[in-house]
């Protein structure tokens, strides 16, 4: 049972230090409520978005765990899913394992580093809402090793990959599910070559916004930092920023396109 198509993305996560602060932060920026899931479950905390499930804050359970934005998958299958990550080459860090009457979940690594979750839903389906203000609207796989990612993704999903930019200057790709190649699930940039050599391989988490200057500058409000400024992209204003705890990710208001894809 399953809202998602196979590989497509249905849910995100942020697991945070404070997880009242993480409340207030989210619930200031993006006009988020939330439902705490009780002890049992860790006091995993749902948000909602005009009543419907955007995402969710999490405590983390191990200090040494990062402060992150995580990204899960649909599949009707987490355990072929976890044996497919295995055989080409990622590493399952937890899973499969039964979330409550939720669904089933597993944690994987891709050969490039990067940490992603594989959702198999029950009662839980995953996003109500996206591409929406206050809601997921795109992730994309940041990543120095895109000649093992690459065939990664394609073994474990299916995706096809489209080249977007001239894949020297600008490597970034669009997956799609093979049997619905006009569906765009997500991209995969490469890093190097003096683009982001800092960060380290992630997912980004993109969430949509009415005003992407306007969010930076609420962002900066509440105690959080830019750390790349508003900018101008074929696909919308974009501006990378991070929580009052550190967990990065993306605003983009999509109505308000223009530059071109070079990587700048």
């Amino acid at each position: 049972m399953s809202a998602f198509g196979e590989g497509a993305p249905c849910w995100v996560d942020a697991s945070l230090p404070d997880l009242a602060a993480g409340r207030r932060f989210y619930g200031e920026l993006f006009g988020w409520t939330f439902e705490d899931q009780g002890e049992d479950f860790g006091h995993y905390t749902l948000a909602f978005r005009d009543e419907k499930r955007a995402a969710a804050l999490m405590g983390k359970p191990d200090p040494a765990m990062p402060t992150s934005w995580s990204v899960y998958f649909a599949s009707a299958d987490a355990t072929g899913a976890a044996d497919r990550i295995g055989a080409a080459g990622g590493q399952v860090v937890f899973g499969p394992d039964k979330a409550g009457e939720a669904g089933v979940m597993v944690g994987a690594i891709d050969p490039g580093g990067s940490f992603f979750g594989i959702w198999q839903a029950d009662g839980h389906l995953g996003f109500e809402i996206t591409e929406q203000p206050g809601a997921f609207c795109w992730t994309e796989n940041h990543t120095q090793d895109t000649a093992a990612v690459d065939p990664f993704y394609a073994s474990v999903f299916g995706y096809r990959a489209e080249q977007i930019g001239d894949g020297e200057h600008f490597d970034y790709k669009v997956w799609s599910p093979a049997a619905e190649p006009e569906q765009r699930v997500g991209g995969r940039l490469k890093l190097g070559a003096g683009l982001h050599d800092e960060q380290p391989s992630t997912f980004r988490v993109y969430f949509a916004v009415d005003d992407c200057d306007a969010a930076a500058a609420r962002v900066r409000e509440l105690g959080g930092q830019v750390t790349g400024e508003p900018a101008d992209s074929p696909f919308g204003r974009v501006a990378s920023v991070t929580d009052d705890q550190g967990a990065g990710f993306t605003v983009i208001d999509t109505r308000r396109k223009g530059g071109f894809v070079d990587g700048s």
